[in-house]
This record gives structure tokens, C-alpha cells and sequence, in this order.
């Protein structure tokens, strides 16, 4: 949404203020609905309080995946592409979604294509969906094409979710034993220092590191807290550098517990995009350098980059992927039978269908191997904790009896 300041007049005399709306034309119509003539609107520019932040896509992948069924029904039914639109403007619970179709019907209205005017909303609609949708048009087969986008990212939400379900229990045990250790450090150790003290016994090398422990967290809690924050912005900004993300991919995919899962996970993207865009008639030079894009992993994207190039030279695509480590044989193999009998799309597909089950499988035996394993991990911290206390207590008994 964008804020627009405007003058005018309405029956009281003249006005002035700002608004809030998709499009200059918006605006306008609402003012225009509030009884006010507008003389003179122009849009205000962003700032740091008004711009609207947004960390990857602003709308969720199952908004896109909604949309996109509900569009293709719309166009089998016979509805036109701009009353379509005007309708699923009103109908998605999407704020951002709502507000960037509404601005593609106006465009629409104007007779600009779809495709251009989707172009606009780059946040939302990925180069994929774009090329696509303008392939579509081309070939008169726009519900077919919606059809597939809505298939494609159906099954790119699943395996999302399947990665994020495994990786979440882990990170979710970890800060409740973070919160523990600190809880237990900052509230319950100290109560026993005096006991402690007045017992003037030596006390067990774990019981005196567990006390050491509870001051240095009492005195410099603030500092552990700026060490976190500092560690999550140094994470984020590594992720955005092109050079440093390619290392941070690399590491990901060498994880010894989650780096093959995340290498399919990566693999089964490439391929699924890189199937959708050809089958959808996107010229392949073309897809390879969208798929460079989306496949969100560095690693896997340079060596499509050289599969590229060594396709625009007149060779195989497979030549620089058969050479990497991230690439099983099993994918370059299955690449390359599709290339030599002009199956190519439906060979990508094979290969996605195959490690979207590895990755559903990989991710259920983790998450039955990671549960106990965190459990035991947490036991042990909380254990140790408790252990320190009660070693020197134990003593303290003996001496009384």
C-alpha cells in the first residue's frame, strides 16, 4: 500500500490530508466515495517508518497456492481474466495479495497483459510464475498453466513444511533448554550459595563451575543477550552476501545430521521448477537461468549457471553437474536420458517425485531419531545442574550425622 497526499474540495470547503490506497486511481475513487473533489494528489515517498519490511516473500505459499486454484476454476468457468481478478482481490485473506491484484485489475482495465503487470509485484510473483503465466498467454492455455503453478508450489509447500516440522523440534528443545539452564542459574543456584559458604568445606570442581556459572550469568546476562543477537545478525548478513551465502550453503549441505535432507531438499526444487517451466513451453536457456534464481541454494545454483553456458555452447547440460559432488548420479543420469530422447520435462519430474519421498522419508526417521536424542540432551543439562547442587548437600549431611 502506498500514501498519497492530496488537496480538494468537498461541501464545507477546501480539504487536505493523506490516504492510503493500492493506486493513484484508488485513491481517487476513494476520496471521490468520501465527497471530496480531489484538485491535486501525488504519492508521498517511503521511509523508514512508513516502508513496508518484509523478510522473503510477504505473502504466504498457501495464499499463492489458493489463489492459484481459485484462478484456474474461475478461468475453466468461463470468468475473464480481469473479472477474475477483481474477484479473488475481495476474496483472499491476504492483505499484500489483495492489494497487488487489485493494481494488476486496473492494469488490466489499461490492456496491459497479465504477465507485464504481475512483473510489477516481484515480491509476490516469482520469475517462475511470471514466465509461465506469459508462456500461458502466448499459447491460449492459461488454465492449464494455472493449474500446474498451483501443483508446482502445492507440492514445493509440502516438502517446506516437511523440513521445517524436522528442524523445528531441535531448535524448539534447544531455547526451552537455554531458557532452563539461564532460569535455573539466575534463580535457583544463588539461593544455596550461602549454604554453601557457611558449610567452608571445598566444594566438587562441577558444583564450583556450576556457581562460577550462576555469577557470570547474574553479572553479564546482557552481554549473553547482545552475544545472540549479534550471532543472528551475522547469520543474516552472511545469507545475503553472495560470496559468504555460498559458503553458508556449503556448510549446510556438508551438516552431518541435516545436509543430505537439505541437498534433496534443494534438488527436488531445481528439478520440479526446472519441469514446470519447460512442460509450460519457457525456453530452457531461459528456465535454467530462473531456476539459477529460485533454487535459493548457491552451491547447486553455480553449477546451474555453468550447466548453462555449456548449454548455450551446444553441449549437454549434464557435463557440470556429473562433475559435483552435490549432484547424485541418479539425477544426472535421469537428465540425461531425458535430453537424448526429448522426454526431458517428464524425466525432471521422475526425479523431483523422487526426492520429495526421500526427503518425506528423511524427515520422519529424524525427527523419530532427533525426539529422544533432545530429551536425553535437555535430561542431562538440567541433571548436571541439579547434580552440582545436591553432591555438596549429601556431604553436608554426613558431617551433621
Amino acid at each position: 500500500m502506498a500514501r498519497f497526499k492530496y488537496t480538494g474540495r468537498d461541501r464545507k470547503g477546501k480539504k487536505s490530508g493523506t490516504i492510503s490506497a493500492a493506486s493513484k486511481r484508488e485513491a481517487i475513487l476513494q476520496l471521490r466515495g468520501d465527497g471530496i473533489r480531489v484538485a491535486e494528489i501525488n504519492e508521498l515517498p517511503e521511509t523508514l517508518m512508513t516502508k513496508d519490511i518484509s523478510i522473503g516473500n510477504p505473502v504466504k505459499l498457501q495464499d499463492i497456492v489458493i489463489y492459484l486454484r481459485q484462478f484456474a476454476t474461475l478461468i475453466k468457468a468461463g470468468v475473464t481474466i480481469v473479472d477474475a481478478t477483481n474477484i479473488l482481490a475481495l476474496q483472499t485473506d491476504s492483505k499484500k495479495l489483495s492489494a497487488a491484484l487489485k493494481e494488476i485489475e486496473n492494469d488490466l482495465r489499461q490492456g496491459q497483459p497479465f504477465s507485464d503487470s504481475a512483473e510489477k509485484h516481484n515480491k509476490i510473483f516469482e520469475p517462475m510464475f511470471i514466465n509461465m503465466v506469459r508462456a500461458g498467454e502466448a499459447g491460449g492455455n492459461m488454465e492449464e498453466t494455472l493449474e500446474r503453478l498451483a501443483e508446482h508450489f502445492e507440492k514445493q509447500h509440502k516438502t517446506r513444511q516437511k523440513i521445517k516440522s524436522a528442524m523445528a523440534y531441535p531448535v524448539v528443545v534447544g531455547i526451552i533448554a537455554v531458557a532452563v539452564v539461564i532460569f535455573m542459574l539466575v534463580s535457583v543456584v544463588p539461593t544455596f550459595v550461602g549454604m554453601f559458604d557457611d558449610f567452608g568445606a571445598e566444594l566438587p570442581a562441577i558444583t564450583q563451575f556450576v556457581l562460577n556459572a550462576s555469577e557470570f550469568m547474574q553479572a553479564y546476562w546482557w552481554f549473553v543477550l547482545l552475544l545472540a543477537i549479534a550471532f543472528s545478525v551475522t547469520l543474516n548478513l552472511l545469507n545475503s552476501g553472495s560470496k559468504t551465502k555460498y559458503y553458508m550453503d556449503l556448510i549446510k549441505l556438508r551438516m552431518p545430521i541435516f545436509g543430505k535432507m537439505l541437498q534433496k531438499a534443494a534438488l527436488a526444487r531445481m528439478t520440479r521448477t526446472l519441469s514446470s517451466l519447460f512442460s509450460s513451453g519457457v525456453p530452457i536457456l531461459n528456465a535454467l537461468g530462473i531456476v539459477e534464481k529460485v533454487v535459493d541454494n548457491e552451491v547447486i545454483s553455480r553449477v546451474i549457471r555453468a550447466s548453462r553456458e555449456e548449454l548455450a555452447r551446444g553441449r549437454s547440460l549434464t557435463g557440470p553437474m556429473a562433475e559435483h559432488w552435490a549432484f547424485p548420479p541418479l539425477t544426472t543420469q535421469m537428465i540425461s536420458i531425458g535430453e537424448e530422447t526429448g522426454s526431458l520435462d517428464a524425466m525432471l519430474s521422475k526425479v523431483a517425485e523422487f526426492y520429495e519421498e526421500e526427503v518425506e522419508n528423511t524427515t520422519d526417521k529424524l525427527k523419530s531419531m532427533i525426539e529422544p536424542m533432545m530429551i536425553v540432551f535437555l535430561a542431562g543439562i538440567v541433571g548436571t545442574i541439579v547434580l552440582a547442587i545436591m553432591v555438596p548437600m549429601f556431604d553436608m549431611f554426613n558431617h551433621i550425622q
